[in-house]
């Protein structure tokens, strides 16, 4: 049983499909987490860059999942909005070795919890601090205060240390997301 199965289970869901946004800077290893999240024979080997948006669907036993792959560069960040209303949870990943443009993670997380099409709804939201293996990389405890995630209040929501290439610290998040 995979992430998306025990999620469904964890949102109480008993309809076929299940909308997730996964959202965070670029480079910051959402692709990454994706992929390490799909079922065994769904992964892909190459990894890119993405530009805009994908969408990957892919089927469990019971359920399709169609999780939402933003692009995180600037020029992209407005599209995300357009997805709001259909997102049924958010992963939200942060690049931890990043520290130059953790305010800019913060304002983009801002401005996602401020939205109409957010700020009512109780979306669980999963954290990724990711990249954890590089040696810059600052502790999950650390960009947690330096996104101010205490302040979340209406919304539940778990930051996991990660390393997305290792597939290190994603159990940690299914185990929440299914608690």
């Amino acid at each position: 049983m995979g992430l998306f199965d025990k999620l469904a289970g964890w949102l109480g869901l008993k309809k076929k499909e299940v909308h997730v946004l996964c959202l965070g800077l670029d480079n910051s290893g959402k692709t990454t987490i994706i992929n390490k999240l799909k079922p065994s024979n769904a992964q892909t080997q190459d990894i890119v860059p993405t530009i805009g948006f994908s969408i990957e669907k892919f089927k469990t036993s019971s359920l399709c999942f169609t999780v939402f792959d933003m692009s995180g560069q600037g020029r992209y960040r407005d599209l995300w909005e357009h997805y709001y209303k259909e997102g049924q949870a958010i992963i939200f990943v942060i690049d931890s070795s990043d520290k130059l443009r953790m305010v800019v993670a913060k304002e983009e997380l801002d401005t996602l919890l401020n939205h109409p099409d957010i700020k009512h709804r109780r979306l669980p939201i999963l954290f990724f601090a990711n990249k954890m293996d590089l040696r810059d990389a600052i502790s999950s405890v650390k960009v947690s205060q330096l996104l101010s995630l205490e302040n979340i209040k209406d919304k539940p929501w778990h930051i996991c240390a990660s390393d997305a290439l290792k597939g290190e610290g994603l159990q940690e998040g299914v185990d929440w997301l299914q608690g």
